[in-house]
């Protein structure tokens, strides 16, 4: 497999439209896992080239993140793969090893210590460098729909958790070729 380094600004439009279809954030801690996030920014803060990440509080992968710090995100160029979508968006880490269920193939990182998907081949390598939790108290009524505080927190979607927003550093970025 070949990387071949690309400018982030210049595949924005392909990551912000990726993003609500689905793209992939992946940790590596306990084991590797990866989950499908809709939910992103991306941007520049402290002079750095950031994205900013939604996670709930009782996922698995805030527990994996909270532990390293590191991820990957891993973007579609030519749409999302309904199959990994459902298999890596609807079950949990702990449960499953998602890798082997979506038959995905993993590249080591260069940055970080956490693998890239083949399968979805625009990788951005990141490192948090702030994390805060989302303060329901301070969050416009409008939005609360997000929280109902009578669906349990391990339900996938919405549920009473809430997001911790983790900001990271993008330390490298490329696309694979194989």
């Amino acid at each position: 497999m070949i990387k071949k380094t690309v400018n982030v600004s210049e595949y924005a439009q392909n990551i912000v439209e990726a993003l609500p279809k689905g793209i992939l954030l992946t940790t590596k801690d306990q084991k590797v896992n990866t989950m499908v996030i809709g939910w992103g920014q991306l941007g520049v803060n402290w002079a750095l080239p950031i994205f900013t990440c939604f996670i709930r509080e009782h996922r698995f992968t805030r527990e994996q993140l909270d532990a390293t710090g590191e991820f990957t995100l891993s973007i579609p160029l030519n749409g999302a793969n309904p199959t990994i979508t459902k298999i890596c968006g609807a079950q949990s880490g702990r449960d499953i090893d998602k890798i082997e269920a979506a038959h995905l193939h993993l590249v080591d990182g260069e940055e970080v210590n956490v693998p890239a998907i083949v399968e979805y081949p625009l990788t951005l390598e990141c490192k948090v460098v702030q994390k805060q939790a989302i303060d329901l108290g301070a969050l416009d009524e409008s939005l609360q729909k997000w929280y109902p505080q009578d669906v349990d927190s391990y339900v996938t979607g919405s549920n009473k958790d809430t997001h911790i927003a983790y900001s990271a550093e993008i330390v490298h970025a490329y696309i694979i070729e194989s």
